[in-house]
């Protein structure tokens, strides 16, 4: 079962729309339904305040058998929230409906709105129910913040923080934090701590401090946290002996850019890099990673995506690349029909990062208009990569485009574009248009990348192999 928040295709702000839900079979992840909503927004109390919209949820099964859903409520872009408690619903199905409970407090009743209650991640760990939180900004590195007013008014508005809980709270508001609850899965039982230092300079987090999306696994008796970075395109983890400190850094598991796989800079990432959420899970003995990607040219129309990753004997992860197969099991076939959209590579060699942004500028991005999804905006430069197929006697390339395009697509099974194994003619088309080359490329497993060289520009829906 996957559970996220859930951005509106196309949207203005994040997480406009209610949960949903998607399952598949433990022995076959290519075969996903959605379960429908599975909770709404309207069912917490606090809607439809300045808190109007539900961030990223978790969920975890009592100690009663039946599913919970934690999640926190906040405000358009991030804005007008972080004032709110970590909600609870429960359900009797992992695929609910779910139904509201009430929220985490303390034992008199009182909410718990310790540090900052944001993206909670829960574990049931052999029966103590421990949930990870907390968000994260720079202002934590001011090593002389307490005589820098500008900043304490900054982090006290932006947190609904008073004065005394920004300057008095132990290590800051900021940080990923953990607490655990009682067997009613709402009343505290512990003190919440830090699990790592909101100041980073000189730990093992300095150059990946901890952002936000707290999700935590526990394997062979180490726990793993795994987090957004600030860097704000990649997943990172960490990991301890013990569930509430000592953690240290481990490394990033994917970057929706490929920033830092085999040594890539940002200024080279193989898409537009943006928000990312996810975690990991072993299904059917196979460890994956699951996270987002970015389309539309906005932070606000998130992808779900998951690749199958590798934990090493000595407990490391190493960082995976992003590919086209996804959870297929194996690399796609190199004969059929394929969404152009799966490319898991799409740059003009310049892309951007956004953060709680949508871009007007023009550069290739996953989009849609009515029913039809494709790639758009592809210029003179542009490379769409697909990575990997399994190739057996392919003897055709195609692509279905329209646009005010005039060239041809240089196909190569290179990055370099060294080795072209076709060139696919385009000319301008107001319709959906097929356009088809001999390919000539060897038998086995190859990446294909489809450099666009020519006038105008191109919107390309389908991509074909025969």
């Amino acid at each position: 079962y996957l559970y996220g928040s859930h951005d509106k295709e196309g949207g203005e702000t994040f997480c406009m729309l209610d949960y949903t839900t998607y399952s598949a079979p433990v022995t076959d992840l290519s075969d996903w339904r959605c379960e429908g909503t599975i909770y709404r927004a309207d069912q917490d109390p606090a809607y439809p305040t300045d808190r109007k919209f539900m961030y990223a949820p978790d969920v975890v099964q009592g100690n009663d058998g039946r599913f919970y859903l934690y999640y926190c409520m906040s405000g358009r872009a991030g804005f007008g929230g972080y004032n709110g408690p970590i909600s609870v619903a429960v359900s009797d199905s992992p695929a609910g409906p779910f139904r509201y409970l009430g929220f985490v407090h303390y034992p008199d009743g009182s909410p718990m709105l310790n540090y900052v209650c944001f993206d909670p991640g829960v574990i049931n760990d052999d029966g103590t129910i421990r949930i990870y939180y907390g968000t994260w900004s720079d202002e934590a590195l001011d090593k002389d913040f307490p005589n820098h007013e500008e900043a304490i008014q900054t982090v006290m508005q932006r947190y609904h923080k008073s004065r005394n809980e920004v300057l008095q709270t132990e290590g800051s508001v900021m940080g990923p934090c953990t607490v655990t609850v009682g067997d009613d899965m709402l009343t505290v039982t512990s003190e919440p701590r830090h699990i790592i230092p909101a100041y980073t300079i000189g730990t093992s987090f300095e150059e990946h401090p901890f952002f936000e999306a707290s999700s935590i696994r526990k394997i062979g008796g180490k726990y793993y946290f795994i987090y957004s970075s600030w860097q704000n395109h990649e997943l990172c983890y960490a990991t301890s002996n013990l569930p509430d400190r000592d953690f240290v850094f481990g490394g990033t598991i994917v970057s929706n850019g490929d920033v830092g796989y085999h040594g890539r800079s940002e200024k080279d990432r193989l898409n537009m890099t943006g928000t990312t959420h996810g975690s990991i899970e072993c299904i059917n003995g196979q460890w994956y990673v699951f996270y987002h990607r970015l389309t539309h040219k906005s932070d606000y129309s998130r992808q779900a995506c998951a690749e199958p990753i590798t934990i090493l004997p000595d407990g490391s992860i190493p960082q995976v690349e992003i590919p086209s197969c996804g959870l297929n099991g194996k690399p796609l076939h190199g004969t059929g029909t394929y969404p152009a959209v799966i490319a898991c590579n799409i740059t003009n060699g310049h892309m951007p990062h956004g953060s709680n942004k949508i871009y007007t500028d023009s550069f290739p991005n996953a989009t849609h208009c009515g029913e039809d999804r494709f790639i758009g905006e592809i210029q003179d430069g542009t490379m769409l990569g697909y990575k990997y197929f399994a190739f057996s006697g392919a003897k055709e390339i195609g692509v279905q485009y329209r646009g005010s395009c005039n060239g041809k697509f240089v196909v190569s099974d290179d990055m370099d574009g060294k080795n072209i194994v076709a060139e696919i003619p385009v000319a301008p088309a107001d319709a959906w248009t097929e356009s088809r080359a001999p390919l000539h490329i060897s038998d086995g497993t190859h990446p294909l990348y489809l450099f666009y060289r020519g006038d105008g520009e191109a919107a390309v829906k389908e991509l074909y192999l025969a």
